[in-house]
């Protein structure tokens, strides 16, 4: 959008909306719905077998409405960013780290050769990123974990000639791809199947087909949309904003690398590779990956022979960077402890199980999906969304007539893509904020692609049915 300036005529960009103030209408929204969807309940059954309590399908009872109150909706943001604080935390680490590297100028002066060497063979980047960090999630379950990437693709990406939309999506798309095939991924997969007491992991074979599938599909659209703005830069709507904020590598000027450059460029490196190594290998999480950035800035430091107080002053500055994507988070949490906290997300669960028992097997599968599409507005977080849902639609799809393995199929799907598009997925609103991506862009640029998945996802359903997946 674009508007005239009172002052002189002159035509200007119109501000995007900021990210938090659409959280603060969804807040609202939620809130009101305490009101008027009636609070309910199943009862749960704890289970020794899975460690997850089993809902009892029949068991459905209306309970005391107990709607949220304005100074409930105040508060529920303190308990969000407390609840969020793990990776709250960590994002300000990684802020901290990655300020203290680019002080060294290391940084700039690896980039700018970097984008000398790639010089016409940039677009290869964007089907091996798609490839690479889809498979670490389908197998790893990797995610937020990739914030840690996303200021340093952010970079890569813009001098490449892409743009801060494909620096986001080369990240988060390939991570929603590699959960909706995810072979290995112990959060969503393992979780779900547990609950619906099936043999962890089974079932690959078909999942590894629709990773395939995604990852090819969504390369193809990326490099669509790059080789468009590239020809066409007018059509590219980030680019007055990756001017302002991405720092411009000038390729006519750079200096040659000093071993010291290459040294701290290798040691932050091996710092992404011993985290990636240590998440699959050693099971680490939030709390030890943190430790390995602060322990890689801490050796930078040194090497650059930054004083103390310098290095304390880049590594706040930093921080201070990643500070409102952690208010963002903490916005999406809030969203979901309103639902939970009022009693309405059981009632929504039930009335979406009605819906689904009236339909065929194949149709009642896609059902499955788009149920879990959009209890994925309230409910972000992928283990968690199978613990809730899981234990419901497990028995639910005995009756249906579809396997308990292709209801397994659906929930991950649904989880996967709607984490993408969703303004209350914490990692999407914080990767958009980091990148400077107005969540309007955004949803333009990914719709598309999005109802590719969604047709996908619905094929490869009514495949499992037909061919009684299991």
């Amino acid at each position: 959008m674009i508007k005239k300036s009172k002052k002189d005529g002159e035509i200007t960009a119109a501000k995007p909306i900021n990210p938090m103030i659409i959280l603060a209408v969804i807040i609202i929204i939620a809130a009101i719905a305490t009101y008027v969807i009636p609070a309910g309940s199943f009862d749960r059954i704890p289970s020794a077998d899975t460690g997850y309590d089993t809902v009892a399908i029949d068991s459905f009872h209306y309970v005391d409405q107990n709607p949220i109150g304005i100074f409930n909706i105040f508060e529920s943001f303190t308990i969000g960013l407390q609840d969020a604080a793990y990776i709250i935390f960590f994002l300000m680490i990684i802020g901290g780290t990655f300020q203290v590297v680019e002080a060294t100028g290391a940084l700039h002066a690896g980039l700018s050769n970097l984008v000398i060497k790639l010089k016409g063979k940039e677009m290869l980047l964007i089907p091996v990123c798609v490839f690479v960090f889809g498979l670490v999630s389908a197998t790893a379950a990797c995610c937020e974990e990739y914030l840690a990437f996303l200021p340093l693709m952010y970079v890569v990406c813009v001098a490449a000639g892409f743009d801060s939309l494909t620096a986001v999506a080369l990240l988060f798309c390939s991570s929603a791809i590699g959960y909706a095939g995810g072979m290995t991924n112990a959060f969503t997969v393992g979780v779900a199947q547990t609950i619906a007491e099936l043999p962890l992991f089974s079932g690959m074979g078909l999942r590894v087909a629709i990773y395939l599938v995604l990852a090819t599909i969504s390369s193809v659209y990326f490099l669509l949309h790059v080789r468009k703005i590239q020809k066409h830069p007018e059509l590219n709507t980030m680019h007055e904003t990756d001017k302002h904020y991405a720092e411009q590598l000038d390729l006519d000027e750079v200096r040659p690398m000093t071993g010291r450059d290459k040294l701290i460029l290798f040691i932050f490196a091996f710092g992404f590779i011993a985290v990636a190594f240590c998440v699959i290998k050693l099971g680490f999480y939030i709390d030890e990956m943190s430790a390995i950035f602060l322990i890689v800035g801490l050796l930078i430091g040194i090497i650059a022979k930054m004083s103390p107080s310098d290095f304390a002053d880049h590594f706040v500055e930093g921080c201070k960077n990643l500070l409102w994507a952690g208010l963002i988070i903490g916005m999406c949490n809030a969203v979901t402890n309103i639902m939970t906290d009022a009693n309405v997300m059981d009632t929504l669960i039930y009335a979406m199980g009605n819906v689904l028992g009236n339909l065929p097997a194949k149709v009642s599968a896609c059902g499955m999906f788009v149920m879990q599409d959009l209890l994925n507005f309230l409910i972000p977080s992928g283990s968690g969304q199978a613990a809730v849902t899981m234990p419901f639609m497990a028995p639910l799809s005995d009756i249906l007539g579809v396997s308990r393995q292709t209801a397994v199929l659906a929930f991950q799907m649904g989880d996967a893509f709607t984490n993408v598009i969703t303004p209350t997925s914490g990692e999407l609103m914080a990767a958009l904020a980091i990148c400077h991506v107005p969540y309007k862009k955004w949803f333009r640029f990914l719709a598309p692609l999005w109802l590719i998945w969604a047709v996908v996802a619905c094929v490869f359903l009514v495949l499992a049915v037909s061919i009684g997946y299991v």
